[in-house]
């Protein structure tokens, strides 16, 4: 948890607040394609990419 307390300084500090949606895309991505790995609906989500 202190990870994302320091990456949220960083960004606050250096207003490097461009990272925030790449980094909400990534979370999104990911949490996706784990959901995916054992499901009925994974054919359908691989097409996306």
């Amino acid at each position: 948890m202190s990870f994302l307390a320091e990456l949220w300084k960083f960004m606050r500090v250096r207003k490097k607040f461009w990272l925030l949606p790449i980094l909400v895309m990534m979370l999104i991505f990911g949490g996706l394609i784990v959901l995916a790995k054992g499901s009925a609906v994974a054919p359908f989500i691989y097409t996306i990419f």
